[in-house]
């Protein structure tokens, strides 16, 4: 999911550098806040996570460890003014992207587990 302003964002960026896709590895300082680049600029490993789509079909990506910890969330990419990563597309614009998240309630979780194992890898 996504809020309007990092909609707008993402078309923006689109607009100007073509399709996106955004991972976040769970890491620390850079790799705790989702990285948006140009699609097929990040190679996705076998082990990743495909989150979904948002925005214009932009596939969103995480890294397994990573996953397995949001497992019961949804995550809502957001964006709010300040500095970037130095490698994500949004930096040089004075905005950041950050993740937003809430537990899945009882209902959403048993309609995820009927959905089965989210795609992982390079697809």
């Amino acid at each position: 999911m996504t809020t309007a302003a990092a909609d707008d964002w993402i078309v923006r960026l689109t607009a100007a550098h073509g399709p996106l896709m955004f991972h976040q590895s769970g890491g620390c300082c850079d790799g705790s806040a989702p990285m948006c680049f140009v699609a097929g600029e990040f190679r996705v490993g076998g082990q990743d996570v495909l989150l979904g789509h948002i925005t214009g079909d932009t596939p969103v990506w995480t890294g397994a460890a990573q996953f397995e910890y949001w497992r019961h969330t949804q995550v809502t990419i957001d964006v709010v003014p300040g500095r970037g990563a130095g490698m994500s597309l949004e930096a040089p614009e004075g905005v950041r992207f950050i993740v937003r998240s809430r537990v899945f309630s009882d209902e959403e979780a048993a309609l995820l587990e009927q959905a089965g194992e989210p795609l992982r890898g390079d697809v």
